[in-house]
């Protein structure tokens, strides 16, 4: 089943003297438990992408479906009950009320929904699970920056969403943290069958995913599939396609 289908997008920018052309006929699908990377250059589209799949921004033409619904037809009050109810999101910068603990920031997005219904229970369960248990009671600033991501991970999964994105989760962190943060979230893939769509610029980051969706020039330049790969096989797969790109590691 898809949960994400993307038709045809195209996003411009700027004005008929001075068009960018961010996004160029772009199609692809999300099947419900995929976890999804998306790859590319500064400047490729895939922000712009996800910008639109999330309705921050809008597309040019074309469609954006999430379960059917075509989220590119919804007005502002539509997008607002659609974003609640259908997405969560993991921001490279966390994202946490600073005066909230662990614990209140995760349970807000509950509250905000009245689904309040065994919601520490469910809270306890979703911290052990990210190994945040013991930080509940702590502020954000009492927090690493792994733990805080995982905060933010336990928020984005504890309403149940269609689709989790992920914009860059790990550029905040160190490797260790980043590894850590990276093998849950493959567990709320896993263990939750969270859907998961996930924007980086790093191959070892990717390698965690399913399958990897490479943009260039806002379209889809390739895409390759894990399989029964391991990740270290995968991982370098995502190295050959990235020297196909034509683009320095380090800018990607």
């Amino acid at each position: 089943m898809n949960i994400l289908r993307i038709e045809n997008v195209e996003k411009y920018y700027g004005n008929k003297s001075s068009m960018t052309k961010a996004i160029d006929d772009l199609s692809c699908n999300v099947d419900q438990g995929e976890f999804v990377a998306i790859m590319g250059a500064s400047g490729s589209g895939k922000t712009t992408l996800l910008n639109c799949i999330s309705t921050i921004d809008r597309v040019t033409s074309g469609h954006i479906y999430v379960k059917g619904l075509d989220i590119t037809t919804l007005k502002s009050k539509q997008l607002s009950h659609f974003r609640r109810e259908e997405l969560g999101f993991i921001f490279q910068d966390f994202n946490l009320i600073d005066t909230l603990t662990a614990y209140e920031n995760i349970a807000l997005a509950l509250s905000i929904q009245r689904k309040e219904k065994d919601m520490k229970d469910r809270i306890r369960s979703l911290a052990r699970d990210l190994d945040i248990e013991d930080v509940l009671n702590n502020y954000p600033y009492e927090m690493s920056g792994g733990q805080k991501q995982r905060v933010a991970a336990a928020r984005a999964l504890i309403t149940s969403p269609s689709l989790i994105l992920a914009d860059e989760p790990t550029g905040a962190l160190d490797s260790t943290s980043s590894r850590f943060l990276l093998e849950k979230m493959l567990m709320l893939n896993k263990d939750y069958k969270a859907t998961i769509l996930m924007v980086t610029h790093d191959a070892f980051s990717a390698s965690y995913a399913n399958r990897v969706i490479f943009i260039k020039d806002g379209k889809i330049f390739h895409e390759i599939y894990k399989g029964e790969d391991d990740r270290k096989t995968f991982f370098n797969k995502i190295i050959d396609v990235e020297t196909m790109l034509g683009g320095d590691l380090n800018d990607l």
